[in-house]
């Protein structure tokens, strides 16, 4: 196993570990990475220093544990999301219109929408906005 420190286009850094280097490769080349607080797709390897064993050093936290404070306000607003909204899934424009429109009752959700759907959205005044994280587990 190889640890990688990675950032995205959007100058995001995480580590996610990998069998080995063509690994990471083969998984980039297919589209599988993505960023961890943003969910882009243009990774790449961040410059890292080399791994030298020491007698003494502190315990690693587990790779479960945040890598930063930007990704545990992520993670904490996710949570917040999903267990304070209700998650429509692919029915999310549909059921944004309906609300907006008082043909539904109005609660907080959550769910997906393609490109198109939620510029429709936006310029019909309907709020909306894009969820930092998405809903593919890659990493």
């Amino acid at each position: 196993m190889i640890k990688f420190s990675l950032k995205c286009s959007n100058d995001h850094q995480f580590d996610s570990w990998f069998g080995s280097n063509a690994d990471f490769d083969r998984l980039k080349t297919r589209g599988l990475i993505s960023c961890v607080v943003c969910g882009g797709a243009n990774i790449e390897k961040a410059i890292m220093a080399p791994r030298v064993p020491a007698k003494n050093r502190p315990e690693e936290t587990p790779l479960s544990a945040p890598a930063s404070a930007a990704e545990q306000a992520v993670k904490e607003l996710r949570a917040k999301i999903e267990k304070s909204a209700d998650n429509v899934g692919a029915n999310f424009a549909t059921e944004a219109r309906k609300i907006h429109a008082g043909d539904a009752p109005e609660r907080a959700i959550f769910g997906q929408a393609k490109p198109e759907e939620a510029r429709s959205l936006i310029e019909d005044g309907v709020p909306v906005l894009p969820l930092p994280w998405s809903n593919k587990r890659t990493n």
